[in-house]
């Protein structure tokens, strides 16, 4: 296993050495990332133990002397692969189950979509974000093949999120995101904001296209800085949205492991 895990780590130092600068270089350094994380937390775990889970998961899918249903040798390798992988994401995991409430915002999950929704008598305040394509590292991994603890960055969901304060039938609408670093927007970046204001629109009934929306870069700077401090009166502050980002993170994690296991009932079941 060790040295698969060595030949894996080359592969990955190979394939970062013939990729130039473009446009997937973001999507490539999470894959590499991910990679790395799962081959390291491999690792740091008892080898024995690992490979008894390992066959464990195996022995329930053999039937015949191989994988059930099986039969070519891809399709072998595939779950072969899964099996051991689903085991180490499942020790990596940080959170085994997903928080049905946060920071007094009920939480509500519908495949890649999650909601958070807070109400009282005055109005209704629901976060929304889709959790598809927004993992990033906080930094560029190191590689090197000899180091079993290779230096790799953590992995974080951050996505763009939509914030809805409905009072009867008129809603404000704050269209945000996080921000690479912190006090990248506003007009006091002492602030050190870790999430922005991208776009402001404010409608009655049902949004549309005819609707009129305003990009929070070009909003008076003094403007935009009361409209974060009346988020956080909301609840949306800083602290908030770091725990938020956390959910997010454990929620695309777990549906990651949920990908893998349907991947392999899918390659087993014919």
């Amino acid at each position: 296993m060790m040295n698969g895990l060595v030949r894996s780590a080359l592969r990955v130092t190979a394939l970062k050495n013939v990729i130039t600068p473009a446009v997937n270089v973001t999507k490539t350094n999470v894959q590499i990332n991910r990679m790395l994380w799962n081959m390291c937390n491999r690792l740091e775990h008892n080898s024995s133990n690992l490979v008894k889970e390992v066959n464990k998961s195996h022995s329930e899918l053999c039937n015949c002397g191989g994988c059930r249903a099986a039969h070519t040798k891809a399709e072998k390798e595939l779950v072969e692969f899964l099996a051991e992988e689903i085991v180490a994401e499942k020790k990596a995991r940080k959170l085994k189950t997903i928080p049905t409430d946060l920071e007094g915002f009920k939480v509500s999950l519908d495949g890649a979509e999650v909601r958070l929704v807070k109400k009282d008598a005055a109005e209704t305040i629901t976060i929304s974000f889709n959790i598809n394509h927004t993992i990033t590292s906080e930094e560029e991994p190191e590689i090197d093949p000899q180091d079993d603890k290779a230096d790799v960055g953590e992995m974080r969901s951050k996505p763009n999120f939509e914030i809805d304060i409905v009072r009867g039938n008129q809603t404000l609408s704050f269209t945000c995101s996080f921000n690479s670093e912190p006090g990248a927007s506003g007009a006091d970046e002492s602030y050190n904001d870790i999430f922005g204001i991208d776009e402001i629109t404010l409608f009655e009934g049902e949004y549309s296209d005819k609707v009129y929306a305003v990009s929070g870069e070009v909003i008076d700077g003094y403007l935009y800085d009361l409209l974060m401090n009346y988020l956080e009166e909301k609840g949306v502050s800083n602290e908030f949205t770091e725990k938020m980002m956390e959910l997010s993170t454990s929620y695309e994690h777990t549906a990651y492991i949920s990908l893998l296991e349907g991947l392999s009932k899918f390659t087993t079941t014919k």
